[in-house]
């Protein structure tokens, strides 16, 4: 038995478990409610959460209007709309017990406005706001202005005493604790800065031990750490329980809530991971957010990176190496080293024939079907993040003013068929990379799903 004792989250002494925040519909208001109900914290993702029309059903079309910028402001409606159902769901499950928290993607598109408007419309239901994907320097102004903890989530200590003296000195007290999310073993997006090999996976210890020891220096030496990223079981972890080195801790797990009987996935998503293997997850950097992400290897993301791999760098002007001329789909002609000509030569011949421009002076080559989704796909863009290497978009003056990039894909898209009932071949399968432990857990043996309550009782056991 692990020797796991409650601490204080959220103004209230609770089991130090947490439900991680996954994308859209990875967590919702019955999953997060009956982490709660446990005693422990669930965790309601605000990215485009599901609400319902007046029969129950969930509305599905976030927006058929012709302006992008009309589309996005129905995005940001809907998701506030849906983040108060779902905060209303769950707190009718909790029944008082544990805490409710929200989590947002910071470099979501108008993710402010989202924050306050779920805070506005569910006051009393929502007890602490977790927040990552990017720099959330205005997170404490905004969850102190309503009276709720705030959980930034880091990769590194030094990412957190940024925030610290941007910002969060001002709001100390509604901070809450600050996640530590591993950017080696995180699923969804992670938090690896330019500085660090993604091939190269750093010692969590250290890393933490580096975070605790700053949080000491700046007066917060009580302050939780959430350590997130690779949590499956508490067995792993027992070093860090009880360490002076590490302080104050609590444990949030994204994965493993993944499959349970109230988890909201398709069972169709929860048979892919019950059957990953080591290695079928891939942390790569297809995002159209430029972030590194983690996701099991299907033909969707096989695709992109075999189109990666067939990447050719090219010149404007002859020279340099560069002297074999190419012609675009676009009827553009550039130059490419002689030796590359094969390389685009097969891909062309294997169905590859439509060759378009990256904004890295390269060129990759996609099937005529291919282009016409991304054509279509960019057309109904909805504008979901602040900026978009996928269809150019930027919530600040409305372009990056780059080239869209045809290695990347819609996000929103993706994210949000997989999430009802799309296909797990040709959507994006976020997930961490102890996913494989589905197979080797004697809580899922024969293919069983447990309860939330079996889930937790099995997390405080160690198993």
């Amino acid at each position: 038995m692990i020797n796991l004792k409650n601490i204080v989250i959220s103004g209230k002494e609770v089991c130090p478990i947490i439900e991680g925040g996954k994308g859209i519909n990875g967590t919702d208001g019955r999953s997060s409610g009956h982490f709660a109900k446990e005693g422990c914290v669930g965790t309601i993702s605000l990215v485009s959460a599901d609400y319902y029309d007046d029969n129950g059903n969930v509305v599905m079309e976030r927006s058929t209007r012709l302006k992008r910028q009309e589309r996005h402001e129905d995005l940001i409606k809907g998701a506030i709309k849906g983040g108060i159902a779902q905060a209303q769901i769950a707190h009718e499950i909790a029944g008082n017990n544990g805490r409710i928290h929200v989590n947002e993607l910071w470099e979501l598109a108008d993710s402010e406005q989202v924050i306050r408007g779920v805070l506005e419309g569910a006051k009393g239901l929502i007890h602490g706001v977790t927040c990552g994907a990017g720099l959330p320097y205005k997170l404490g102004e905004i969850a102190s202005e309503y009276g709720v903890y705030y959980y930034p989530i880091v990769s590194s200590a030094r990412a957190f005493q940024i925030l610290w003296k941007r910002a969060y000195s001002h709001y100390s007290d509604f901070l809450g604790g600050v996640v530590y999310e591993d950017p080696w073993l995180a699923g969804g997006h992670n938090g690896l800065s330019n500085a660090e090999n993604p091939d190269e996976p750093q010692d969590p210890y250290n890393r933490i031990k580096e975070l605790r020891a700053t949080l000491v220096k700046l007066g917060l030496a009580e302050l939780p750490i959430v350590i997130a990223g690779g949590v499956w079981c508490l067995q792993d972890w027992e070093n860090y329980l009880d360490n002076p080195e590490i302080g104050k801790v609590a444990f949030q797990f994204g994965t493993r809530p993944m499959i349970t009987t109230e988890s909201p996935i398709s069972d169709a998503w929860k048979k892919v991971m019950l059957q990953t293997k080591p290695g079928d997850v891939a942390l790569q950097r297809f995002s159209p957010t430029g972030f590194y992400s983690s996701a099991i290897k299907n033909k969707f993301l096989k695709r992109l990176m075999e189109r990666k791999e067939g990447e050719i760098a090219y010149r404007l002007e002859a020279g340099d190496g560069f002297g074999t001329p190419l012609t675009l789909s676009n009827v553009k002609t550039v130059y490419i080293k002689a030796e590359d000509l094969a390389k685009a030569n097969n891909q062309i011949n294997a169905g590859f024939s439509v060759i378009q421009e990256t904004p890295d002076s390269t060129v990759v080559f996609l099937t005529p079907d291919e282009w016409k989704t991304m054509k279509e796909d960019r057309a109904k863009c909805l504008g979901c993040l602040s900026q978009c290497q996928f269809s150019a978009w930027s919530g600040v003056n409305g372009t990056t003013g780059k080239l869209c990039d045809p290695r990347t894909y819609c996000i929103h898209k993706t994210l949000f068929d997989i999430s009802h009932n799309g296909s797990t071949d040709d959507n994006l399968l976020f997930a961490g990379h102890q996913v494989y432990r589905f197979g080797q857990d004697p809580l899922y043996a024969n293919g069983h799903i447990p309860s939330t309550h079996e889930l937790v009782e099995a997390i405080k056991q160690g198993r």
